[in-house]
């Protein structure tokens, strides 16, 4: 966003001294301090619930009374319409001063239209505060294109009571044993799994798991470059998802729900109404803020891992979220971030449960027994896959989205869905 210049009312300080005895006479030959020019901060992000959207706020005065020529314009955006917003913002070839951003193929592809502003150079004093684990989803060919404020993990949100109730007495941990319990939970009446169809994305998380279980990372990876996922070990991912999905474990009306409405996935957990749901780390602070939530009963365990599969149960899959400047944007929008990128306030983030430690030495300001599981698991993670919508390029990762989604409600076989990721891998 380009800056928007205010003129400097020049007449007055011709005039100075021409008037009567409150003129000043300045002395021969000086100046007075030029204003500094009015900017505005257009500031996209996501947060859309409180505690996190209160205190990104909170700094956003914080800076404004710093930066007395700064203006910081928020736009708060649900997860869904954020990307169709950046959609049609970037595809008129701007961007917003700063801006959410989960790295990977989408930030690829704006860094190479020329969308956002390498930071290598202009953050290079906070770059080094940072862990390697949460930078590395930003780097690209060597250079800093965002800069992390969360990381973390997508595993499972149970309900310890509802587990209890239909006698799942631990977590499981294979594939088998997770289908049981679904089935131990529709048998004593309990909703398995709350899922958000609507939005398609919470769906891709089982696939994308089961591919990175079955197929391994290195399945992944090398599909990516390939452009192939047409392989068995893929075809598999999708037959154990249907294997799930043909339990009927889902809430009634699940293709029409959302993700953080009052009727929508993580409000049925956070009600009592399912047991469970496949959700990042950001999971207890929505559940809190879309329904009851359910303190101490609320439990967390990492995706199973799948029998003779080739991935270990302790490779994680994620990412977290972080903020890229536009290439327009002024100056200042990197000292906002840099701003933000205080100790001080990213331990405000972690101890308000809204982010999991990104700068090197606040990992103690975890408190939260539920999201100290995550960082314990991230902690020995063996090997991380970024989210697949955001690893690959946008059109990619969409089709996975779709796909995935369509196989959930019986609409397309696990070969159909290979074979249409396939397919749009290669035309792009």
């Amino acid at each position: 966003m380009r800056r928007h210049v205010v003129a400097a009312a020049a007449a007055s300080l011709l005039l100075a001294g021409c008037g009567g005895a409150a003129d000043t006479q300045q002395p021969a030959g000086s100046q007075q301090p030029a204003a500094k020019e009015k900017v505005t901060l257009e500031w996209w992000h996501i947060l859309t619930s409180d505690p996190g959207k209160g205190i990104y706020a909170k700094w956003a005065k914080d800076f404004e009374a710093a930066h007395p020529n700064v203006t910081v314009k928020i736009t708060v955006l649900e997860n869904e319409s954020f990307k169709s917003k950046m959609a049609t913002q970037t595809a008129s070839g701007k961007a917003p001063s700063i801006f959410t951003t989960w790295g990977g193929g989408v930030l690829r592809q704006q860094a190479e239209a020329g969308l956002v502003k390498d930071l290598t150079a202009d953050a290079a004093p906070i770059l080094p505060t940072f862990s390697t684990a949460a930078m590395a989803a930003y780097q690209i060919d060597g250079k800093a294109y965002a800069i992390p404020t969360d990381i973390g993990m997508v595993g499972f949100w149970y309900n310890k009571k509802l587990f209890a109730k239909a006698g799942v007495s631990e977590p499981p941990a294979t594939w088998s044993a997770y289908l049981d319990a679904v089935k131990k939970l529709k048998a004593a009446g309990v909703t398995p799994i709350a899922l958000a169809g609507k939005e398609k994305w919470p769906g891709h998380y089982y696939w994308a798991y089961l591919a990175m279980r079955v197929a391994g990372l290195d399945a992944l990876r090398q599909a990516a470059e390939t452009k192939d996922f047409t392989g068995p070990d893929f075809v598999a991912a999708g037959t154990h998802l249907k294997a799930l999905a043909d339990l009927q474990p889902f809430q009634t009306g699940f293709q029409n729900a959302s993700y953080s409405t009052p009727s929508g996935q993580a409000a049925a957990v956070s009600n009592g109404k399912a047991a469970m749901e496949l959700m990042g780390q950001w999971a207890p602070d929505v559940q809190k803020s879309s329904g009851k939530g359910l303190g101490e009963d609320l439990g967390f365990f990492p995706f199973p891992a799948v029998e003779g599969g080739k991935g270990a149960i302790t490779d994680a899959f994620g990412g977290g979220q972080g903020f890229a400047v536009g290439a327009d944007a002024p100056a200042e929008a990197v000292e906002f971030l840099k701003f933000i990128s205080d100790p001080a306030r990213h331990r405000e983030a972690i101890t308000n449960a809204f982010a999991l430690p990104v700068i090197k030495g606040t990992e103690d300001a975890v408190t939260n027994p539920a999201l100290k599981l995550v960082v314990e698991n991230l902690t020995g993670a063996s090997g991380f896959q970024l989210y697949l919508d955001q690893a690959y390029p946008p059109a990619v990762g969409q089709e996975v989205n779709d796909s995935v989604a369509q196989l959930i409600v019986g609409g397309k076989t696990p070969e159909e869905v290979v074979k249409s990721i396939t397919e749009t891998a290669k035309s792009e």
